[in-house]
């Protein structure tokens, strides 16, 4: 007698249960969206000036820009390695006490660095989108400002889920090197590395 091969019979999935502390980012992630589109809104908006930052001893203040982002960017390695050491995820470190510091300084110095150049861009040039890299680079740009409210919103809520902020400060470190990239890296290698 041959058996007749019958589909197991369907199992009954229960829905997946959201985490209740993961409604703690709502606020923070709107309030980021609103910066985003704020500043997306005021640089497309707002005429170009032309009008720049510049510092004595520097060739242009497109030279300026490009060595700031730099900065910002060694800053922000220094942030992501002292956040991997703090999180554990270097095991021949141990986390010295100074690390924590160390982690906050360096980013308050990105931030403010940031601030600078977003400021020099969104007033001189405002949000272009003449070709792919310079769309991209304004999106990244407005985008990496949202990023980083969240981030300081959710630092300040107690309750927030464990993987809020190394998401978002990862999230806003590769949207700064995006920023980079199509920016000072493109100018240092269309120009060079000058002063």
């Amino acid at each position: 007698m041959a058996v007749q091969w019958e589909p197991p019979a369907p199992t009954r999935l229960d829905p997946i249960q959201p985490d209740p502390s993961a409604r703690l980012l709502v606020v923070p992630a709107l309030v980021g969206c609103l910066v985003a589109l704020t500043l997306g809104l005021y640089g497309r908006l707002h005429p170009a000036t032309g009008v720049a930052v510049d510092i004595v001893g520097f060739s242009s203040p497109a030279t300026v820009k490009a060595w700031l982002a730099t900065i910002a960017v060694v800053f922000a390695l220094v942030q992501l390695g002292s956040s991997l050491v703090m999180y554990g995820k270097v095991p021949w470190i141990t986390a010295p006490s100074w690390i924590g510091g160390l982690h906050r300084w360096s980013g308050r110095i990105t931030f403010i660095i940031t601030v600078i150049v977003a400021v020099h861009c969104l007033y001189a040039l405002g949000f272009e989108s003449f070709n792919a890299r310079v769309i991209l680079h304004s999106i990244a740009g407005c985008l990496f400002f949202g990023t980083i409210t969240v981030k300081m919103l959710a630092l300040t809520r107690r309750g927030m889920p464990s993987w809020v902020l190394p998401v978002v400060g990862g999230l806003a470190f590769t949207l700064l090197i995006v920023i980079w990239f199509t920016s000072a890296f493109w100018f240092f290698s269309a120009f060079g590395f000058r002063r």
